[in-house]
């Protein structure tokens, strides 16, 4: 539950920030044009996701400057080109919107169905100063996770006939994904926090925090929601509350939130696991993390709570509290995650942990108490549970998995990168033999995996590459070292010795809250659940796109 930065930031915003400081491509102009008083000053690719379940989604906006001279000419048309390839059966209609400085919306130009070549009718008188022309696409029934587009080229048709062209750029792949909670949904102002997994069921299990008043992190009414799909991540259930604490103690809900889950499923028995942080008491306006105290009751310190499903998660148990098995009386604080967690070879099952110690180390954090990342484990299905020790001083919200050789990979988030943004800015790797008694560290540790100091997910698969069953570990994190922007995909197969480039997709270039975690759908995709602002999204990625066939 470590402090999150959380930018309140809509999709609207999101687009303008872009506008000034994103992914534009800037254009060499003719004398002509420039006379004509339109100046194209750049096109953006927003790189966001189609979501099959909303009607609007933006996916070029092109930026054009007008002078004095420019004011009285009017757009009258805009042709759109898809590349050959691109899925256009998964569109409806693809729509154009102009805004100009200063206006409050944007208005309408048209709409038109979906062809490799689209003309879009429409009327905009430009104004002076910036204007911007929002391309977007309305999906069509038949939509599907996996489908994607290619813009070729956009031009712009003035009333006098001249053409006023955007920008060559080589676009990005359109990719489609779906909404799985969005801000204001069932009555909760945020979803953060997800975890998924699939089941021996082929079934998508996500898990996440329903924040009901704010985006604030505990201690606030917040419980943890979960939601199924039965059909690869294209539609999801209706969300279920499966962890909620109640008004224990006589207190009300926003002095009993528990919140930051992680997800743990035993293929050997079919049980799914949920761990969650609760704690009763303190203030509304006061932050667990710093909160929470030395002792073991709920009234002193953060408890460690379960709970299980046995029938592919249509109901779920009541809570059971593990606090006392595994946490120091000393500890400050002992929470899960947040993510997900694996079940090994052997059957034991693995979440993985942080707790927050007085050993004399520096707490970057500005605490008084020190994290530091670790794993729970239990070798009886569940009956009792056991801790490592800590892998790495002031680190956080680690995931973990199992390498080819049976030892374990705790891959962590790391304080030390608030402030390194250097090369030695990466993710803390260390690896344990033991079950969590000693560490050391992995050669990939603070120098691999760039990060902005956030949660992050990784997972580990056998995939079949040219005929060959490999050892594949998939990771996504904001790709960036200083802001939680740019949501992607990696695979290494080396046992995450190195991450190359050309085995790595981005999905969702906006800044958000960040957090997200992988499942492998199937054998071919990768399912992928992560923040943007307030909300929740699902897209599911070809294995083949992450290992050269893009």
């Amino acid at each position: 539950m470590q402090r999150r930065k959380a930018p309140l930031i809509g999709i609207l915003i999101i687009l303008q920030f872009l506008i000034i400081a994103g992914c534009s491509q800037k254009m060499v102009l003719t004398d002509s044009n420039r006379s004509s008083g339109l100046i194209v000053n750049s096109l953006i690719n927003t790189n966001l996701p189609v979501f099959i379940n909303r009607q609007e989604n933006s996916i070029i906006v092109i930026s054009v400057g007008c002078t004095d001279n420019g004011q009285n000419k009017r757009a009258r048309k805009v042709v759109v080109n898809f590349s050959p390839g691109s899925d256009i059966e998964a569109v409806g209609e693809v729509y154009v919107k102009c805004q100009a400085s200063g206006q409050a919306g944007a208005v309408v130009f048209g709409a038109a169905r979906a062809e490799r070549k689209v003309t879009i009718d429409g009327d905009y008188q430009f104004r002076a100063g910036e204007n911007l022309i929002t391309l977007g696409i309305s999906p069509s029934s038949v939509s599907e996770l996996t489908d994607k587009l290619e813009v070729e080229s956009v031009s712009i048709i003035l009333e006098d006939g001249s053409v006023l062209p955007a920008p060559t750029v080589s676009f990005p792949r359109v990719r489609f994904g779906t909404v799985v909670r969005a801000a204001g949904q069932d009555g909760a102002d945020t979803y953060r926090i997800p975890g998924l997994v699939t089941t021996n069921e082929g079934t998508l299990i996500a898990v996440y925090d329903i924040r009901y008043n704010n985006s604030k992190d505990l201690q606030e009414d917040i419980d943890i929601g979960m939601s199924r799909s039965t059909d690869g991540g294209r539609t999801w259930e209706p969300m279920k509350v499966i962890m909620d604490m109640g008004e224990y103690g006589g207190l009300p809900q926003n002095l009993n939130g528990i919140g930051d889950p992680c997800i743990l499923y035993d293929h050997t028995t079919g049980t799914l696991w949920v761990a969650a942080l609760w704690m009763s008491g303190s203030a509304p306006d006061k932050m667990l993390w710093r909160a929470s105290q030395p002792g073991m009751t709920p009234q002193e310190t953060g408890q460690f709570i379960l709970v299980k499903s046995t029938d592919d998660g249509l109901t779920w148990s009541e809570p059971v509290n593990i606090t006392s098995q595994i946490k120091d009386s000393a500890w400050q604080l002992l929470l899960q995650g947040p993510g997900r967690g694996i079940t090994l070879d052997d059957g034991t099952l693995v979440f993985p942990a942080q707790f927050k110690a007085d050993i004399g180390t520096k707490a970057l954090d500005g605490g008084e108490y020190t994290c530091h990342s670790t794993i729970v484990c239990s070798m009886d299905g569940g009956d009792t549970w056991q801790i490592g020790s800590g892998a790495k001083s002031n680190t956080t919200e680690a995931q973990v998995v199992q390498l080819a050789d049976g030892s374990l990979m705790l891959n962590m988030r790391d304080d030390r990168n608030r402030s390194d943004k250097s090369e030695t800015n990466g993710r803390a790797v260390a690896v344990t033999t033991d079950l969590g008694k000693t560490w050391r560290a992995h050669p990939s540790s603070n120098s691999a995996l760039p990060e902005p100091n956030c949660m992050a997910s990784l997972i580990s698969a056998k995939i079949n590459i040219a005929g060959d069953d490999r050892d594949v570990l998939f990771f996504s994190n904001p790709n960036d070292r200083n802001n939680r922007i740019r949501m992607t995909i990696k695979a290494s197969t080396d046992q995450g010795l190195t991450w190359p480039e050309e085995n790595q997709v981005e999905l969702f270039a906006p800044e958000g809250y960040g957090y997200s975690c992988l499942t492998m759908v199937d054998e071919t995709h990768v399912g992928i659940i992560y923040e943007g602002v307030k909300e929740l999204y699902f897209q599911k990625i070809p294995v083949a796109d992450l290992l050269g066939d893009r």
